[in-house]
């Protein structure tokens, strides 16, 4: 479970700003701010809708990082706690200018806590010119260690520059049953291991996640599946098997959105270990 340090922060017009010891120098200080091409190629700052932002300490990445939520996704997952974030009209547009100058807040905390910047969602793929942006200038501008958190369903839209400013991919695997994924999601799981090969070739560092739902992901063929295709890749340092939860259903509620797993269960601890057992054996190391 992430724990913040408060909650998630609206998106809001940012101070662009910052004095004092220990300030970092401006973006663009010298050299330029950092852009992607294809956000050059527009000629103005880019812009993308984001949800909110926050500092968290959890499965966001190693240390404490500030987290960008983008607002949009093609998946419309079961479980989803942040079903506020699947449509890109319910977020806020906000240049990438107001991004970086909040994040410049934090980066004096941030690298000393050994953390770092993530791009989340929703999906950011949805959004991969405004996303690259912010991976470029968080990593190269502000000089953070830098994470993608991505399903992998539009990994096709990640460029390959996109990706050189990406330290590390949270990469969400739901399912090795295919029936069982495109129920959880609405959507094949082709994309996703495709996406997840292309890491692997490029040496991309992926943390895989695995949400493990009683009556659903949980079947040990189902576990096993995921795991043996992880071993194949040679670039996944960490798996984490999460519990489901239903810490957002009171969000689908109020959204007026069916949450079909009302009454579905949180796996038991030894059901986490068995599955985490499962991951163990195929020689890789689960949390």
């Amino acid at each position: 479970m992430t724990v913040l340090f408060g909650t998630s922060i609206p998106v809001g017009r940012a101070n662009a700003t910052v004095t004092g010891p220990g300030a970092v120098p401006a973006a663009g200080a010298g050299a330029g701010p950092c852009r992607t091409p294809a956000a050059a190629a527009t000629h103005r700052p880019s812009e993308g809708s984001v949800h909110s932002w926050d500092l968290s300490t959890g499965v966001d990445g190693p240390g404490t990082r500030f987290v960008t939520f983008l607002s949009g996704c093609p998946l419309t997952c079961l479980y989803c706690h942040n079903p506020d974030t699947m449509r890109m009209r319910s977020g806020k547009r906000t240049s990438a200018d107001d991004v970086i100058a909040e994040a410049r807040k934090y980066t004096r905390f941030i690298s000393a806590a050994g953390g770092g910047a993530t791009i989340s969602g929703g999906e950011p793929l949805l959004q991969p010119v405004f996303a690259g942006e912010l991976l470029c200038r968080m990593k190269n501008d502000l000089g953070l260690h830098t994470a993608l958190d991505t399903s992998g369903y539009l990994g096709s839209r990640a460029t390959d520059a996109l990706l050189r400013d990406v330290d590390l991919v949270l990469l969400d695997i739901k399912s090795w049953d295919r029936e069982t994924y495109r129920k959880v999601t609405g959507r094949p799981l082709e994309p996703t291991l495709d996406f997840a090969r292309r890491l692997a070739d490029l040496g991309k560092e992926v943390h895989l996640r695995f949400v493990l739902v009683p009556g659903l992901t949980d079947a040990h063929e189902n576990v096993d599946g995921v795991a043996a295709f992880a071993a194949t890749l040679g670039n996944v340092s960490r798996v984490d098997v999460l519990p489901f939860h239903k810490l957002g259903e009171s969000k689908w509620q109020a959204l007026d959105m069916p949450f079909t797993l009302r009454d579905t269960p949180s796996p038991t601890p030894a059901q986490v270990d068995a599955a985490k057992a499962v991951f163990a054996a195929r020689g890789l190391t689960a949390v």
